[in-house]
């Protein structure tokens, strides 16, 4: 991909839970809903890369199974997003499958999102996530990008371990 076809959201050059742009990164567990589930969100160096790297133990009790490194996009990061054809990531993680959720202002209850799943493997990988691959999840409105609100990367749905590395993360076209 050229360098001019990608809009960065967040490169890790902050080396804190901010991006560039000022928005903050936070983890939301299955807590919020009565879950056992529990994880930890940090800055860190993977293979002198800079990442934001999820850790955690997603448990199925009380009807929980989710830790999740949710980012609001600020206005800078979904301008012109109707221009773009999707996300671009770069991961790391424990060669297990993790979940990319988008949250848009059609949505009013907390489960509901857009759904893409990926693989992060034991090294530095970077995927591009085209929008048509977002799948509804408990909302029947198709996906209109251009109301976008919030990404988040998920560890769901199945008990394990989570271990993933979030570097780059941005719009190609």
């Amino acid at each position: 991909m050229a360098e001019q076809s990608i809009h960065i959201i967040d490169d890790r050059s902050t080396e804190d839970m901010h991006t560039q742009s000022g928005s903050e990164w936070r983890l939301l567990t299955d807590g919020v809903m009565g879950g056992v589930s529990a994880g930890q969100l940090s800055p860190a160096i993977i293979k002198d890369r800079p990442c934001l790297r999820m850790r955690g133990d997603v448990k199925l009790d009380n009807n929980g199974g989710f830790v999740q490194a949710a980012l609001s996009l600020s206005k800078q990061s979904i301008n012109d997003i109707e221009a773009y054809t999707g996300l671009m990531l770069q991961v790391y993680g424990n060669d297990e499958e993790y979940n990319i959720h988008l949250r848009t202002s059609d949505m009013w209850l907390p489960w509901q999102s857009y759904r893409a799943t990926f693989s992060a493997p034991g090294a530095w990988k970077t995927l591009y996530i085209p929008f048509t691959e977002f799948k509804p999840y408990r909302i029947r409105k198709a996906l209109n990008i251009s109301k976008s609100k919030r990404i988040g990367f998920v560890a769901i749905g199945r008990e394990f371990k989570a271990d993933l590395c979030i570097g780059k993360v941005g719009l190609y076209k």
